[in-house]
């Protein structure tokens, strides 16, 4: 997408060999035309998939989440929770997901009523790294009786193994930017 790759190359740093820093435009500070730009992306290649609701996990996968889901037709979206809390229900599908960015293992959850049995749901989310995120978000779709019917990432980290896997396993998934590799703090993004 050529809109975010710009934005990635104006704004985006890269730290080590493997943080991407998009904090100016995606998920500490939002650009709302490109986060909607987006969205209008995956929805144009998920739309004939026919998605009943959209899922994310929190928190920085949610913006982009709503903004397919609008594109979509204005669509629920469902956000898995990191972490428990007294007012969840006890009716919830679990899935052990470790963090590349913080380094630590959650658990994510859903309430099963926000996911009714047949759901057909388009996982989003904001980057895909080893792809532990995804792969626990199919884990509660399957739980609780739904269908992953794709996958739709702001920013995939090529070279990383997540997208791969995942493709390899026959998933449709959508990446709007590559990154390649980082030089120096620069980002290399594959050529669309």
């Amino acid at each position: 997408m050529k809109e975010l790759a710009e934005a990635i190359r104006t704004f985006g740093r890269g730290i080590g060999s493997d943080i991407v820093k998009v904090d100016m435009f995606l998920n500490h500070r939002i650009d709302t035309a490109l986060l909607f730009s987006m969205g209008r992306a995956l929805a144009d290649h998920f739309a004939q998939k026919r998605p009943t609701l959209v899922m994310t996990v929190e928190a920085s996968g949610i913006a982009l989440a709503v903004a397919a889901a609008h594109a979509l037709g204005d669509l629920p979206v469902v956000f898995a929770k990191k972490s428990a809390a007294v007012n969840q229900s006890p009716e919830m599908a679990q899935a052990p997901v470790y963090s590349f960015t913080h380094k630590c293992e959650n658990v994510i959850r859903v309430d099963k009523r926000y996911v009714p049995i047949g759901s057909r749901v388009l996982i989003v989310d904001d980057f895909l790294a080893d792809g532990n995120a995804v792969r626990g978000m199919m884990d509660i779709v399957s739980q609780l009786g739904g269908r992953t019917v794709g996958v739709g990432i702001g920013i995939e980290k090529g070279f990383q193994r997540g997208g791969q896997a995942l493709r390899e396993q026959g998933v449709d998934l959508l990446s709007l930017a590559v990154v390649t590799g980082i030089d120096d703090g620069v980002i290399d993004l594959a050529e669309d």
